[in-house]
């Protein structure tokens, strides 16, 4: 496991800018102030859950941006559009990211066997968590906040807190938060082999499994009911896929937990979203603060 860009970040050495994969040819990870950047000589075949970029697309670039632990914007697509103009940036073929993590906890692992290659880029903050399925703070599609209950759950009641949309705030609580609040794990998975689209989908199943063990292991809770955590409220991943035929590189129909393609997609997102976290705890204790506050 490594932070590549640890030095560059915290200690100002610009010639530690820049990762060059060694499970996809051409593929270049490089570091800027304000984002990492993932760069493949060749457009590849994508499934993300991206708030730019997001859906079934072709890329060959992904940016995960740094925000202050503040942001709030009703438009997130805008900014990143925005930010990639002013970093002159073509605003296709690419997806983009929001995070929070200090980008010098980028945590980057891969993988190479005849059958395919595997690089993941993880970071990993949690002063977001969340338990999926729990009774617990939720915004529906206009925006508005609603208390999650065990009834409402079911479909059997709805129950919304007083909510002013055109402040973004909750009249009736001043500590409240939006519906996007920058915290988040990021993950990127860039595959060199051949998928289909449902393995694909696969994979991004296995991935989330695995975020959600490290999390487990870790002892991350939801801070609203105390429950084991199993991501963030904003979570994100982007799968890109290199699709080139190859003698020795076999389609992957299926990319679950007893596939070979599915253990290493397990494995690298667990280590890298546990060391990112643990990166970000150990910078927090030297400062006070608690595990969620990353």
């Amino acid at each position: 496991m490594t932070l590549p860009f640890y030095n560059y970040f915290t200690h100002g050495k610009k010639d530690e800018n820049t990762y060059v994969s060694s499970s996809w040819p051409g593929l270049l990870l490089s570091a800027h102030e304000r984002r990492i950047k993932a760069q493949s000589l060749q457009p590849a075949l994508a499934l993300s859950s991206a708030v730019y970029g997001g859906g079934m697309l072709e890329l060959n670039r992904v940016f995960n941006i740094y925000v202050d632990k503040h942001y709030r914007c009703d438009d997130p697509p805008r900014d990143i559009e925005q930010a990639l103009l002013e970093w002159q940036e073509r605003t296709e073929l690419c997806a983009g990211l929001l995070t929070a993590v200090r980008l010098e906890h980028t945590s980057i692992q891969e993988y190479t066997c005849d059958a395919f290659g595997l690089l993941c880029c993880t970071t990993a903050g949690v002063s977001n968590a969340a338990r999926a399925g729990s009774e617990r703070t939720v915004f529906d599609a206009n925006g508005e906040k609603h208390q999650a209950t065990a009834s409402t759950l079911r479909g059997t009641e709805a129950v919304s807190a007083d909510y002013d949309r055109h402040s973004g705030t909750d009249i009736s609580d001043t500590s409240s938060t939006s519906s996007y609040v920058p915290g988040t794990i990021n993950i990127m998975l860039w595959l060199n082999g051949q998928m289909t689209p449902g393995a694909m989908v696969n994979a991004i199943q296995t991935a989330v499994e695995a975020k959600a063990a490290a999390l487990a292991d870790a002892g991350i809770e939801d801070s609203e009911n105390g429950l084991t955590a199993t991501g963030t409220t904003t979570d994100a991943i982007v799968l890109a896929v290199r699709q080139t035929e190859h003698e020795s590189q076999p389609l992957h129909t299926y990319a679950g937990t007893a596939t070979a393609l599915g253990a290493v997609i397990g494995r690298l997102v667990y280590d890298t979203v546990t060391e990112s976290l643990q990166a970000g705890l150990q910078w927090k204790e030297r400062r006070g603060q608690g595990d969620n506050d990353i």
